[in-house]
This record gives structure tokens, C-alpha cells and sequence, in this order.
């Protein structure tokens, strides 16, 4: 899924127009159906400030949607830069490996 897709998704489960769901996020109605529409121009792309704030206003994921925006959230950044040695190896990981290797691995909840 693409990021367009799922704001389109996220927004019209929420039975928002564009028009509406610009106006909360203050952009034109023009702008979200670009969104949606892969229509944006390599310098149109959101901000992470206005992902922020579609995800606040669609009750979205905000890191889904900034990693479907090609955005790295915050946390992750930091995480990778204490630690590019260890991404390093989980980068070179196949699926598989990195599925297993996730198995074990408890989230706090």
C-alpha cells in the first residue's frame, strides 16, 4: 500500500471529504487528492509536521504512514545512528531470518 492509498483509506473510513479533511489539516482539497492520486512533484512531498497531523486527525499510525512516505520516524533515526552496527547485520538479513529472528523478540504492550 501506498501512502496516498492509505490516507485515502484512513480518510474516507472516517467518511471525511477532502475538502473537510484539508480543512483540519490546513492544505487545499487539491493537495490531499494529489496525495492520494500520486500526483505531487518531487517538491510537494508532506512534511513530517503535516503527516503528523493527518495521523492525528485520521487516528492513523503516524510511524506507518511516515515509513509509507519514505519518512523515518524520530525513534528509529536515533535508534539506527547509537547503533549502525546492528542494522547493519539486519539489513543483510533474508525475510525469513528476519521473521524468526522477530518471533523472539517480545513488544511492550
Amino acid at each position: 500500500m501506498t501512502f496516498g492509498e492509505k490516507i485515502r483509506e484512513l480518510r474516507t473510513g472516517k467518511n471525511l471529504t477532502l475538502r473537510t479533511f484539508a480543512a483540519k489539516v490546513s492544505v487545499t482539497f487539491t493537495y490531499i487528492s494529489k496525495i492520494e492520486n500520486h500526483k505531487l512533484s518531487t517538491g510537494e512531498y508532506p512534511s513530517e509536521d503535516l503527516i503528523r497531523k493527518m495521523a492525528k486527525v485520521l487516528k492513523g499510525d503516524v510511524d506507518e504512514l511516515l515509513i509509507l512516505a519514505q519518512k523515518i520516524p524520530d525513534d528509529i533515526k536515533k535508534r539506527v545512528i547509537q547503533r549502525p552496527d546492528a542494522f547493519r547485520k539486519l539489513a543483510k538479513l533474508d525475510d525469513e531470518t528476519l521473521d524468526r529472528l522477530l518471533e523472539g523478540i517480545k513488544e511492550d504492550e
